[in-house]
């Protein structure tokens, strides 16, 4: 089991298994691969990883996005602030929503399976959410594990999680799936997954609010951000396509990162991925999170992703989606 295989903290895997929430069947499976693997729960929980997300597909050969929606609601139902390895004194001691939303920017060191894109508005915090796993499934389990985990998070930690809106790009499962507490706070048929935070949530003060304790988790978690770009090429990659817009080809990031291009394609082939494939993902997440911000234009978003014109953008957009620009913002429903 690799360090950096897509997965789940290893604690939130433990106290799901032990919750008898899936069922004697699914529980014993989980055993079973934790003996086949050579790994007990202990080790998960101390060892500096992730638990492979792929487990689920051995257990549930039927996976899709329906059940990985019920799954990652269900794991979520169990968490515990404590829950998140060496997120989780900061999360706790937090001062305000906002100081615990700025967590997310830390999410890769405890998973790599979700990316989270933030984008500030005058009415609030739009945080979006998209699985990196390859597989669909999968993706539904972290996408509804995450935004499922920031609402309860905040209904624990600061009580304003009635406010909160997590929005998913699935049907509306079948009412005996869910409670009617989880149904409300929920919009189903999205054209997009995220969680809207209104901006009077993001200024609530924390239950268990400690500045030191906050600054101190907060400087730790940016050694280990920056140890592990220094490792993850991919990340490295993606965190200049954040910083210089003229990072649009291989050429240009491999001489921002001091090697020759050749050696930037090796590396991240090493890792699983392309040059090609990096730059699509975060073309795609952050335009389908500048959608939802209906105060920017198509055209001021396909300029400021680099493309040329309008058409151009809107070609790759619809390629990626199945929906034009437009057609996926009309589709959008307008966060409360």
């Amino acid at each position: 089991m690799g360090v950096e295989e897509s997965g789940v903290p290893p604690l939130a895997f433990a106290q799901l298994l032990g919750s008898g929430a899936l069922g004697e069947r699914a529980e014993a499976a989980f055993r079973r691969i934790l003996v086949r693997d050579g790994v007990s729960m202990t080790e998960l929980i101390t060892r500096d990883g992730q638990v492979p997300l792929r487990w689920f597909r051995e257990v549930y050969p039927e996976l899709d996005r329906q059940l990985g929606f019920r799954l990652g609601a269900t794991f979520a139902r169990y968490v515990q602030p404590t829950s998140f390895g060496r997120l989780s004194l900061p999360l706790i001691s937090a001062g305000s929503v906002a100081e615990m939303v700025e967590l997310l920017e830390f999410l890769p060191l405890i998973s790599t399976a979700l990316a989270v894109h933030i984008h500030h508005t005058d009415r609030g915090l739009t945080i979006g959410l998209a699985g990196r796993t390859g597989d669909d499934g999968l993706d539904s389990i972290a996408v509804a594990y995450a935004g499922s985990c920031l609402l309860r998070l905040i209904g624990m930690l600061a009580g304003s999680a009635h406010a909160v809106e997590l929005h998913l790009d699935i049907p509306t499962p079948v009412r005996d799936t869910l409670d009617d507490d989880e149904i409300r706070r929920i919009v189903f048929d999205a054209p997009s997954p995220f969680v809207f935070v209104p901006a009077a949530i993001l200024a609530e003060a924390c239950r268990f609010s400690d500045s030191v304790s906050y600054q101190l988790g907060i400087a730790e978690l940016k050694k280990a951000v920056d140890g592990r770009r220094a490792k993850s090429y991919t990340d490295t990659v993606r965190a200049l396509f954040d910083t210089d817009r003229d990072c649009t080809n291989s050429a240009h990031c491999a001489r921002r990162m001091a090697i020759s291009t050749s050696s930037l394609k090796r590396k991240l082939g090493n890792e699983g991925t392309t040059f090609r494939a990096v730059r699509q993902a975060f073309l795609q997440e952050r335009a389908t999170m500048r959608l939802l911000d209906s105060s920017v234009t198509v055209g001021e978003i396909a300029a400021e992703l680099g493309y040329s014109d309008v058409a151009s953008f809107s070609h790759a957009f619809t390629r990626w989606t199945g929906r034009s620009p437009r057609e996926f913002r009309s589709h959008t429903a307008s966060p409360r």
